[in-house]
């Protein structure tokens, strides 16, 4: 059975992940749209820092947004002189590193389905009269909710799993930043294996579910496309 901590830290994890989620797919549309469509030599670099935490040690980036949102950091001063505070150790804080953790696990999908649609469809509606905004839900989202589809999976599950960047920048407060994975791992630190056993199992089953659940889903777009 798991306790009270423990589904606080499960309740905790999935309130950031949705919001990191929800945050993401706001910022990252327009983002991978751009990053899909321009020809200027900003691209690559662009690209190349939105990839950056696939490679980078979590704790590097972790270190990083905690000195920026620090009461010295750029971010922290800017936050304490309009009233908020510091965000490292809170919620806020969290999720905004959870938001920079998980970039590409949005932007990427998003931005390949939107080069795979091709200036086709785009032209089409615009022969039609239709107007950007108008193209881009009538006409670009529903070819491309395959990407989004992935991109919204592949955030939540990711922020869900994240360990290092949450523990430097959120650090091990009981409901305001412990998540399930700093969960776990106090649990081994304590020598509580069979608890973390059974949260870890959890975290397993809904890594499996997710990722089959995404395989079923563009199993069945690709046949339904004849592809």
């Amino acid at each position: 059975m798991l306790n009270d901590g423990d589904l606080q830290a499960i309740g905790l994890t999935l309130q950031v992940a949705a919001l990191t989620t929800m945050v993401l797919l706001l910022l990252g549309t327009p983002l991978a749209w751009w990053l899909a469509r321009t020809q200027s030599w900003v691209k690559t670099p662009v690209a190349a820092v939105v990839s950056m935490p696939l490679v980078l040690p979590p704790s590097v980036l972790g270190f990083y947004l905690l000195v920026a949102m620090g009461p010295h950091g750029t971010v922290g001063q800017w936050t304490q002189a309009l009233g908020l505070g510091v965000l490292p150790f809170t919620f806020a804080g969290l999720v905004i590193a959870s938001t920079f953790y998980s970039l590409p696990f949005m932007v990427q999908p998003i931005q390949n389905a939107f080069e795979a649609m091709g200036e086709r469809p785009l032209e089409v509606a615009a022969s039609l009269r239709a107007s950007r905004l108008d193209a881009f839900f009538s006409v670009v989202v529903p070819l491309c909710r395959r990407g989004f589809f992935t991109g919204v999976v592949m955030c939540f599950a990711h922020t869900v799993g994240e360990f290092g960047v949450v523990l430097m920048v959120g650090g091990n407060i009981p409901g305001v930043t412990r998540v399930v994975s700093v969960q776990i791992y106090d649990h081994v630190e304590a020598l509580e294996y069979a608890a973390a056993h059974r949260l870890a199992a959890v975290m397993l089953g809904f890594s499996f579910c997710v990722l089959l659940a995404l395989h079923l889903y563009n199993g069945v777009r690709r046949k339904g496309s004849g592809a």
